[in-house]
């Protein structure tokens, strides 16, 4: 059967099997199999959500989505098999970036939550500015930087600032151009491997042929990565930065590090206790 499209009465939604209950989240996997289906024979937008959730319509926040996305959108979660961490450190390596998805019920709330924040933002990104960052308004403006690239890395190590110069700001994020957060919406990959993400106010330079980072620059990150994340062994990290097609917030420079099966403590060290969007919402 066809996938039915956002703009059709889905009418196999009512001859459902009516046991489905909201109570019940493995459901509607159950349901497809017992019936010979697979999740292609259902609207994408119900899959993994309750019973009483399902509509006839699209919701807004799903439509126009690109192939990828609602071919995940259409897996049930316990059909989606997590990427291990010799599949992470093979997608980075022959940076097959592409090959990243989301948990597909992960990637609906990210979604939903998505178009919610331009809603109310106005953009991605001055969300990311003032709630996430805490760098200040939201305004491309609060995203200056104090100096050069790797240059103040969010340690305050004093790097010759003074007190006096110290006070002027409100807050220890005024003096930095590098946070590390937790990635809010982390790829589908095992829960032992912690994706964070470095924000930079400063630039990464690419290469205009390789859609990539420059050479030096690629440099530059590794060395800052080396120093900032040397509690963890070599092999139990790996750092990528996506390819400009690939970026979700566009405004704001950053790139991505995964870490596995890393000494928490040390985690909630360097992201200062932070917790993602995704356990919050």
């Amino acid at each position: 059967m066809a996938r039915v499209g956002p703009s059709t009465h889905a009418t196999s939604i009512t001859t459902f099997d009516q046991r489905l209950t909201d109570a019940d989240a493995t459901a509607l996997a159950r349901f497809l199999r017992d019936h010979n289906l697979t999740s292609e024979s259902l609207p994408f937008w119900i899959v993994n959500t309750p019973r009483s959730q399902w509509t006839a319509e699209c919701p807004e926040f799903l439509r126009g989505q690109s192939p990828k996305n609602i071919q995940c959108l259409s897996t049930p979660d316990d059909h989606y098999t997590r990427q291990d961490w010799a599949q992470v450190k093979g997608i980075i390596d022959t940076n097959r970036l592409d090959l990243f998805q989301r948990v597909p019920s992960e990637l609906r709330k990210y979604l939903e939550f998505t178009a919610k924040i331009k809603a109310e933002y106005s953009s991605v990104m001055r969300f990311v500015v003032k709630e996430r960052l805490r760098w200040g308004d939201g305004n491309q403006s609060d995203l200056q930087p104090r100096g050069q690239p790797f240059e103040f890395d969010g340690k305050h190590r004093e790097r010759g600032v003074q007190d006096s110069v110290r006070t002027q700001y409100s807050s220890l994020s005024s003096l930095e151009d590098i946070r590390i957060l937790y990635n809010d919406w982390p790829y589908g990959v095992d829960q032992d491997i912690i994706h964070l993400v470095v924000w930079t106010k400063f630039a990464l330079e690419d290469d205009p042929v390789t859609d990539d980072v420059t050479a030096n620059t690629r440099a530059a990150i590794d060395s800052y990565v080396q120093r900032t994340f040397w509690r963890v062994s070599d092999g139990q990290m790996i750092w990528f930065r996506n390819w400009k097609s690939l970026k979700s917030v566009h405004a704001i420079e950053h790139f991505h590090v995964m870490l596995h099966r890393p000494d928490m403590e040390f985690v909630r060290e360097i992201t200062r206790g932070d917790v993602p969007l995704i356990e919050r919402v």
